[in-house]
């Protein structure tokens, strides 16, 4: 199954859980017909079904099973895949500052040995793209972000720390994202945003959703200071 062309392919999670699986690994075609069947569902939840969690490539429905049966959930999922899929260039652009390096990017030398690149063209390659946020989770806010280039792609860290402080920003595998609240984590650190990614007294505690997209803009140490004091207000 290569595309989300086909009919999703649907395993069990547990007793109270389904997942629905549109395609194989990070694309952005899978991703919005992944999200427009969640939106579809979000339109008319089905009684019983207690949470819908969209990933890259798949749903996962939990659901009450003495309201609603797995067999109902399938049948309205193959139904609704055909729901128009979002628009993968519709979503907002979200610029995020990032001091890179230095003690905001404890791992910036592993990248750069991993790579052969120098700093400044980790810097460089890093904050180029515009990346797409393919899913929202493990953390309140935790994007995971798809089109790193393949010249940064780093393994995670060999022991994960007890606390990467909120801001972080990293790089696992082939994969770039952010961390909104200090948490433990295995990602490779190689900077940091002032910005609250994450602030739940806020109308919208987010600064952006799945089906946006991420630019990192470099910033110094003062313009992240300066950036960090009005976000404090």
């Amino acid at each position: 199954m290569k595309t989300s062309d086909s009919n999703p392919v649907f395993r069990t999670a547990g007793d109270t859980g389904l997942i629905a699986e549109f395609g194989e690994g990070i694309d952005p075609v899978i991703n919005a017909r992944v999200r427009a069947v969640a939106r579809g569902f979000a339109s008319q939840m089905p009684q019983g079904v207690k949470e819908i969690i969209p990933t890259y490539r798949s749903l996962l429905f939990i659901y009450d099973p003495c309201m609603v049966s797995p067999d109902i959930l399938m049948d309205l999922t193959r139904k609704m895949k055909d729901t128009e899929p979002d628009d993968i260039t519709a979503g907002r652009m979200v610029e995020i500052p990032v001091c890179y390096g230095g003690e905001y990017g404890p791992d910036m030398d592993n990248v750069r040995s991993s790579s052969g690149l120098a700093e400044q063209e980790v810097i460089q390659i890093h904050s180029r793209p515009e990346y797409l946020i393919y899913m929202v989770g493990f953390t309140p806010g935790f994007c995971f972000l798809g089109g790193l280039d393949e010249r940064l792609f780093t393994p995670r860290l060999k022991t994960p720390r007890m606390a990467v402080p909120q801001g972080s920003v990293g790089i696992a595998n082939n994969q770039t994202g952010m961390y909104p609240i200090e948490s433990p984590g295995g990602w490779q650190i190689i900077g940091r945003t002032p910005l609250r990614l994450f602030a739940p007294e806020r109308e919208n505690p987010f600064l952006y959703r799945a089906g946006d997209s991420i630019r990192f803009i470099p910033v110094s140490d003062a313009e992240y200071h300066r950036i960090k004091q009005e976000e404090q207000g």
